[in-house]
This record gives structure tokens, C-alpha cells and sequence, in this order.
């Protein structure tokens, strides 16, 4: 057995005794960094309702919980907000759009704001509870939090580096549709709220086959200004888990829905509610069901007619406190800064965007939808 030298281990998470080791090579050979990744486990839910109700058989499908945690992702990993594996002979992709784009919050503030967040609010006292920053760094985050002008060389028609957002590779979900002779997939966005007559965020989606990519980019290219800084996505590792849900209440059978109405048990605070705790899973996932819950539901139709798939799901928030009870079991009883919000972005008000795919030819444009 060939022997490892440790010169370091870099601790992503240190809430829970159950690790996995990842060894990831550094420059020099004889030296390996343990990158130690968590394992997140949904707890069974809190009632079979399959078995009160059989006919939700019929209204059953696959999800993947991403279960993104801030890491240190590599091109080669699944990953959120982290470096993407992308030829060095093809073109990053870019905003052409009409919009200021010289305008907004510095990226590299977002970021150092950030730091200084998480150092203030996992500094501990005697009495074991976080302090949370000092004078000097409330004063530092004051200074970070101002909106300006910063990019005063960029015109409304430059072109700007899209951000990246997710990337899946199909060995980390099987249960996700891939295109035919494609096994990754890249998605990317403008961080502006200013595309379309809607004024939103331009998506890009890119399927690719990674074993082509003999080459890649050592080095993206970087933005200078975000529009806002839920829009930038915190390095994050992903845990994938396969798990069941059911379909959003609205978009069950009338009589399914009345049966459903009927169990419910309002008055018992404690008492599991299908809308919260039985169907639709919150946080990043790929594929399962989407949740109509501010909308009501809406027919998602490609252009070219067919019906669309939900691929993947962005959130604000892995879990609140109407959904609980999707907490994962090893984050149960951790309250460290910012657990449930592990990316840092922020959809809308604290929502979530979805972006569906052509159930024919997921190359088709996708369709995007805010809850």
C-alpha cells in the first residue's frame, strides 16, 4: 500500500462525526490534502402517506437533494458556484444585453463581506454563544454594503463574463435525463435583474460530453460588478441523495385533494401537513416535483409544443421553519451562521427558480419560473 504523507486537512464541515475522505493530489506528489465532506441524510418522513393514501402512487416521482455545503470545489467536481470544466479552445460565454452594467455591488466586496461574516459569527465567547463582529468589522461591512459606480469603463453593450451557477456531472445523479452523448451539465447566468420585459437574470444552459474536454480552461474569465449579491453563488460541494416526492397539492386529483383536506389536522401544532412535509422537498435538487405554492400551478409547454420537465431547482434556503422536518438528520441541533443558507443566494424574496426542460429535446430553449 503506497503511503500518504498528510500535510493537510481541511475541514469543510464540522458539524457531525460521520465524514467521507477526499483526496485530492497537490502540486507536489508526495503531499495529499483530506478534504473531509459530509454526508446529509433527509429524515424518513414524518408519516407514510402512501400508505394512508395508495392512489399517491400514481403521483410519485424521483428527486436528487444536491445538498450543497461551502467547500472547495474542483473542475472536476459537482459543484455550486464552483470552477467549471470548460474547454480552453471555446469561447466563455457572455451578457450582450442592453443593460448598465457598470453599476452595482462589487464582486470582490460580496465576497470579502462574507469572510469577515462567517469569522465574526463563528468566534465564540466564554458563555460558548457567537459574538458577532467587532466595531471594526461592523464599520469594514459598512464599507463593503455600498452600491456604486465601480466599473466606470464598462458600457451598457460590453459584454460581460457570465457567472457560474451549478454544474452536475451524470455519474453524481444517474436518475437525471441526460441529452444522448452528454454526461455534464453547466449552468451560468447574468447577475443583473435586467433581461427580457420582465427585467430577470440571463440563464444559460450547456450540455456537454466530458470526455472531450481534453484541454481545459486553467483560469475563467471573472465579473466585476454583480447586480446583487444573491446572485453570486458560494463555492459549494454537493452531497447528492435520492429520495420520493409527491405532487404539489394543487396539481392532484380534485377528489385526492378533498381526501387530503380532510386528514389535514390544523389545530395540532405539531401534525404533518402534506403542502410542507410529505410532497415537495425544498433546497437545490435536480428533477422530482416543482411547488406552485405562490403562483398556482402553471402549464410549462416548450416552444415547440411538448410538455417541459422540471430539471433543476435553485433556493434560497435549504430548509425554514415550515419545512423542518426536511432538515437533514446530521445538521439537527447544529445552529452555526449560516447552515441553511449554505450557496448565499437569494432568489426574489428568499424564493426559489426552477428551470424546466423540453420532455422531447432537452436542447430546446429552457423555461424558468420564480416561486
Amino acid at each position: 500500500m503506497e503511503a500518504h504523507k498528510v500535510t493537510a486537512v481541511i475541514v469543510t464541515h464540522t458539524d457531525h462525526d460521520f465524514v467521507d475522505l477526499a483526496i485530492k493530489a497537490m502540486a507536489d506528489s508526495s503531499a495529499k490534502v483530506y478534504e473531509v465532506r459530509m454526508t446529509r441524510t433527509t429524515p424518513s418522513r414524518p408519516v407514510d402517506i402512501e400508505a394512508v393514501f395508495p392512489e399517491l402512487r400514481l403521483h410519485v416521482a424521483k428527486a436528487t437533494r444536491l445538498h450543497p455545503r461551502p467547500g472547495s470545489p474542483a473542475p472536476t467536481d459537482s459543484s455550486v458556484g464552483g470552477p467549471l470544466l470548460w474547454p480552453a479552445d471555446e469561447p466563455w460565454l457572455v451578457c450582450a444585453a442592453s443593460h448598465r452594467k457598470s453599476r452595482g455591488e462589487l464582486l470582490e466586496n460580496v465576497r470579502q463581506r462574507r469572510r469577515v461574516l462567517e469569522a465574526a459569527w463563528t468566534r465564540l465567547g466564554s458563555d460558548g454563544r457567537p459574538i458577532g463582529p467587532t466595531d471594526e468589522e461592523r464599520d469594514e461591512l459598512n464599507a463593503l454594503n455600498k452600491r456604486g459606480n465601480y466599473a466606470p469603463e464598462l458600457g451598457d453593450d460590453e459584454q460581460i463574463p457570465m457567472l457560474p451557477v451549478l454544474q452536475i456531472f451524470q455519474r453524481d445523479i444517474p436518475g437525471l435525463n441526460f441529452p444522448d452523448g452528454s454526461d455534464l451539465l453547466q449552468i451560468l447566468w447574468c447577475p443583473f435583474d435586467a433581461h427580457g420585459a420582465e427585467k430577470e437574470i440571463d440563464v444559460r444552459l450547456v450540455w456537454r460530453n466530458s470526455a472531450s474536454i481534453h484541454e481545459p480552461l486553467p483560469v475563467a474569465p471573472q465579473l466585476k460588478v454583480v447586480g446583487r449579491a444573491g446572485y453570486v453563488p458560494e463555492p459549494c460541494l454537493v452531497d447528492p441523495e435520492e429520495i420520493l416526492e409527491y405532487q404539489a397539492f394543487e396539481l392532484l386529483p380534485e377528489d385526492l385533494q378533498e381526501s387530503l383536506e380532510e386528514w389535514e389536522d390544523w389545530e395540532d401544532e405539531d401534525a404533518p401537513h402534506y403542502q410542507y412535509d410529505l410532497s415537495v422537498a425544498p433546497g437545490w435538487k435536480a428533477g422530482g416535483f416543482a411547488s406552485w405554492h405562490l403562483t398556482g400551478p402553471r402549464e410549462m409547454l416548450c416552444d415547440c409544443g411538448a410538455p417541459m420537465r422540471l430539471l433543476v431547482t435553485v433556493d434560497s434556503k435549504e430548509w425554514d421553519n415550515g419545512s423542518l422536518s426536511w432538515r437533514p438528520v446530521e445538521d439537527a441541533g447544529n445552529s452555526a451562521y449560516g447552515l441553511s443558507k449554505p450557496t448565499q443566494v437569494v432568489v426574489g424574496r428568499a424564493g426559489s427558480l426552477r428551470f424546466f426542460v423540453c420532455t422531447l429535446d432537452a436542447s430546446h430553449p429552457h423555461k424558468t419560473s420564480e416561486q
